[in-house]
């Protein structure tokens, strides 16, 4: 590719294909978080409205909340986004190696938030007796946190779409690799990878939670789960030994835009979160 070609490439600011000078993928994306943001204004506000107004019999939220756990989750979230800009500035230099790295760290963050959002849930539901009917206080709390939820559930599919999209090799147009059996071979592995993880990760926060922090609830969890943990670190290497590919192969700075697009999305999730740990929890002790 001459150097004129890879300008083009990322020059993603000045696209003279399109009428407005923005590229259509970027545009749809921003107009998307435009109305993302409407939506999540009204469930916050919602939600503040009756917090500030609330209904006789209303839980207390110091009661119920953990702010440790949230603080944790909110950092682990925060150090996702770092890891999607760095992996948008390796694509737009070419370096698919970093992206594909700065991804599976965004996709490992993304899901530690996830288990610690489930573990939470499940908490508030069989400890403290919160559901989206005890009172018009958990209604508004789930479908704001739930929403959240899914919202970066759909970002860790999203991303881990892209990072097996970075794996087709150049050659696979012309049927020389069975590009989509190795394709779903990678899926496969991704998700039981991911599910093997996510169960490790719940028990390990389920036992830090109960005993705390140290080298004897470490070596409880390994011992009660040592089959699984066995199996996720299986799993682990398989995915390391299927991503060395070996090749050319069909991803680079063309595909900046595309990495730029998950960013943003990504990068909305997080600072949604952020608005909601102040509004949602933080309020609650000052």
């Amino acid at each position: 590719m001459s150097s004129q070609a890879a300008t083009l490439a990322i020059d993603h600011h000045h696209d003279a294909t399109t009428s407005t000078g923005i590229p259509n993928k970027k545009l749809f994306m921003w107009a998307f978080l435009a109305s993302d943001c409407m939506f999540f204004g009204a469930l916050i506000s919602t939600h503040l409205i009756y917090r500030l107004h609330p209904p006789p019999g209303s839980p207390s939220p110091r009661t119920i909340f953990s702010i440790e756990l949230t603080s944790f989750s909110t950092f682990i979230l925060l150090m996702s986004s770092l890891l999607m800009a760095l992996a948008v500035n390796a694509i737009q230099r070419g370096d698919v190696r970093s992206t594909r790295r700065n991804l599976l760290g965004t996709i490992f963050f993304g899901l530690i938030f996830l288990g610690c959002q489930v573990y939470e849930f499940n908490h508030f539901v069989s400890e403290k007796g919160l559901t989206l009917s005890s009172s018009i206080f958990g209604s508004t709390f789930y479908t704001l946190t739930g929403t959240h939820g899914c919202h970066v559930a759909i970002g860790v599919l999203w991303l881990t779409l892209m990072y097996v999209r970075t794996f087709k090799p150049a050659e696979a147009d012309s049927g020389a690799q069975p590009w989509l059996t190795s394709t779903f071979a990678h899926l496969v592995l991704f998700a039981l990878a991911i599910v093997s993880w996510m169960y490790l990760v719940l028990a390990l926060i389920h036992g830090v939670q109960e005993t705390g922090l140290g080298l004897a609830t470490l070596g409880h969890w390994a011992g009660e789960h040592v089959v699984v943990l066995g199996a996720g670190i299986v799993l682990a290497v398989a995915l390391n030994v299927m991503g060395r590919v070996r090749g050319a192969v069909d991803f680079g700075q063309a595909n900046a835009i595309d990495v730029e697009g998950a960013g943003l999305y990504w990068h909305f999730v997080d600072i949604v979160w952020i608005v909601i740990f102040t509004a949602v929890y933080l309020l609650e002790y000052l």
